[in-house]
């Protein structure tokens, strides 16, 4: 929903392909051109996904390796390592996070991949009018039956692959908890989401499904966050 909040797409309108592959002509289509084409893209979504230290551990192992060498360091092909400051966002809202995937049939772990990828990791929340947290790390719209508080933010949405900025209205939550019941609660009741209830742990399932029923307008939203997912549980094993 609010991902695309993250996402700094050329203010030109391009199709996803040429805002997401800048350097698709890099050395054509195999061996090391292709190699580094796919690396400069992957650290051009981090990027874009709020990347710097914070996000740094949410590269592949191979675009670590690339981040590494271009800053004059060493980098090895390890398993995801959160930060510090990621860890601490995973392990304030893991209560919440398996009590919604009980509910939904899910891992906990794809909730909490969902949670940071639309909240960049906790620190880009959806706040109100005075800047205090909402506490809306799923970025829900408040549109439908809500009936709660609501706060309006800048978002930025993909109209025929095109990144619109617009002004939306989002939910309000006193707390976290009331976040995670809700997120859970919507899911269940909307049948658009029906693919993703009952993943257990497949995380391609999951993100697929929330995309198909229109989660969010990225269309590299589901990849996202599989991959996301997938390293969020190698680290929990």
């Amino acid at each position: 929903m609010r991902h695309a909040d993250f996402y700094t797409a050329p203010v030109a309108p391009l199709t996803p392909t040429q805002a997401t592959r800048p350097g698709a002509a890099v050395g054509g289509g195999s061996g090391f051109g292709r190699v580094f084409s796919e690396m400069h893209n992957e650290i051009s979504d981090f990027i874009s996904e709020g990347g710097g230290d914070l996000g740094a551990t949410t590269l592949s192992a191979e675009g670590r390796m690339w981040q590494a060498r271009s800053q004059g360091t060493t980098a090895t092909a390890d398993a995801f390592d959160p930060a510090p400051t990621q860890q601490a966002f995973l392990e304030d809202i893991a209560p919440w996070a398996r009590e919604a995937g009980e509910r939904l049939g899910v891992a906990p772990e794809l909730v909490q991949a969902h949670a940071a990828l639309e909240s960049g990791w906790g620190q880009r929340p959806l706040t109100n009018a005075s800047g205090d947290s909402t506490h809306n790390l799923f970025g829900l719209k408040a549109s439908g039956k809500w009936n709660g508080d609501v706060a309006e933010s800048l978002t930025t949405e993909f109209e025929h692959g095109a990144a619109v900025k617009k002004t939306e209205r989002f939910r309000a939550y006193p707390d976290q908890a009331s976040a995670f019941r809700d997120y859970a609660q919507m899911l269940l009741e909307n049948p658009r989401y029906k693919d993703a209830i009952g993943a257990g742990s497949d995380a391609r399932a999951f993100a697929d499904g929330l995309a198909r029923g229109g989660y969010a307008t990225d269309p590299q939203y589901a990849n996202k966050l599989a991959r996301l997912a997938t390293r969020l549980q190698g680290v929990s094993e």
